[in-house]
């Protein structure tokens, strides 16, 4: 009996709305969360040096402080689950 393929499928959707990330699951690691960061900065124009920054102030602290700065500075575009 074979599988219908047509239902496994999907075109490819453009995603609109926040950005939805799981902090307990591998997306909540910090360097993922860093990383998503830089990108998210280059997409919005951030120089390089401003990106330094915001590397250095996500990793001057623990991992409430570099929450806080990722909310700080994209909230608007992520939804954060604990």
């Amino acid at each position: 009996m074979g599988v219908k393929i047509s239902n496994m499928i999907r075109k490819k959707q453009k995603h609109t709305g926040p950005i939805v990330i799981d902090l307990t699951g591998p997306d909540g690691n910090a360097f993922a969360l860093i990383s998503l960061a830089q990108n998210l900065a280059k997409q919005l124009h951030y120089q390089p040096e401003e990106r330094g920054e915001l590397t250095a102030e996500m990793m001057a602290g623990d991992y409430d402080n570099l929450l806080k700065v990722l909310d700080s500075h994209f909230g608007e575009f992520l939804i954060l689950h604990k």
